[in-house]
């Protein structure tokens, strides 16, 4: 049975400003399982960078309880919190690195806060070089390092005090696609190899669907959705977890019907000619309007978005058929 490293209960948020009330969390319940790796995905605005500042307890809840590691952080000291953060480091956005300060002395930081030895400093930060790639780079100063460099000096210094967990805020959303690519890599890798527990929050589902086991969808400061990442893709069940799931291009335009249906695939379905035997059998045709696959939790998944003959009778019949081969089939609407 897995073991709850991160336990929030009926968390809120509010903040008194001059126009009134702003309730930036309302309401919050998630169990973060030790080891694993937790999205936390919104929309801009939604709630989730002050989400992942109550984890921490930078800001403190107006209500609820966050669990960490079996204790209480709302009821620490101020010693047993800096302790508990200890346990907790954070990776940013925008890197926030010592310029005047080299790779290998950016890394040294915590370290030298938390009195370790300088021999001992060495050792460790040699080791974390080595983990994150960058042994060539100790000595480069960050203006001297790509986006990408620089991240895995961020990373290499959030793991100096060997944290619990890593908080990562929208830890790849300044750098280019195949750089996000090698970080996430980066971060898996860490998580197999050291068994720390990965918190990112992200407003991309592309980095969700690659790297995290389990999501939290919020919208309008509540958890819309949470569970399986696989099992969110396959069947996003409310209005929030569809617009991340499903592609931007989904438009009436001009086609053979109206009707239009969602079908997802994994590794095992994919291989059937699914679309190629619904036209034969229905000698009718149907309008591929989308089409995508992507590794999903290192399971290849898929969707299509077809748009069905106008005669509901066929329409339906041809649902049927889609199902009766084990895919999952939903009807979609219109986005303006």
């Amino acid at each position: 049975m897995s073991e709850t490293m991160i336990q929030i209960e009926s968390l809120s948020k509010t903040y008194e400003t001059k126009v009134g009330s702003v309730h930036a969390l309302q309401n919050i319940d998630l169990q973060i399982q030790k080891g694993e790796i937790f999205g936390i995905i919104g929309m801009s605005g939604a709630g989730k960078s002050t989400l992942v500042r109550c984890i921490n307890m930078l800001e403190r809840p107006t209500s609820g309880k966050v669990i960490f590691d079996g204790q209480d952080m709302a009821a620490m000291n101020e010693n047993e919190l800096r302790k508990a953060r200890q346990s907790m480091s954070m990776i940013f956005q925008q890197f926030n690195l010592l310029m005047q300060r080299t790779a290998e002395q950016n890394i040294c930081f915590p370290l030298e806060i938390a009195g370790v030895s300088k021999e001992q400093a060495k050792k460790r930060v040699t080791e974390l070089l080595e983990l994150v790639g960058l042994s060539d780079r100790a000595k480069s100063y960050p203006n001297q390092l790509s986006g990408g460099q620089k991240q895995r000096v961020a990373i290499a210094r959030a793991l100096a005090l060997e944290p619990k967990v890593l908080l990562c805020d929208e830890a790849t959303s300044a750098l280019d696609p195949t750089t996000t690519v090698s970080i996430l890599k980066l971060l898996k890798e860490i998580n197999t190899r050291l068994g720390i527990t990965i918190v990112i929050i992200t407003h991309q589902m592309s980095v969700i669907e690659e790297i995290c086991n389990r999501v939290a969808i919020i919208s309008d400061s509540k958890i819309a959705e949470c569970g399986e990442v696989q099992e969110i893709f396959r069947n996003p069940k409310t209005e929030a977890a569809r617009r991340l799931v499903l592609p931007e291009t989904v438009s009436s335009g001009k086609g053979v019907g109206t009707r239009k249906i969602r079908m997802v695939f994994d590794g095992v379905s994919s291989s059937e000619p699914v679309v190629a035997e619904l036209v034969l059998h229905f000698r009718m045709p149907v309008n591929i309007m989308h089409a995508d696959t992507k590794d999903v939790g290192g399971t290849a998944m898929g969707q299509m978005l077809l748009q069905l003959p106008a005669d509901p009778e066929i329409a339906d019949k041809m649902i049927e058929f889609i199902k009766a081969r084990g895919l999952t089939v939903e009807e979609v609407s219109d986005r303006g």
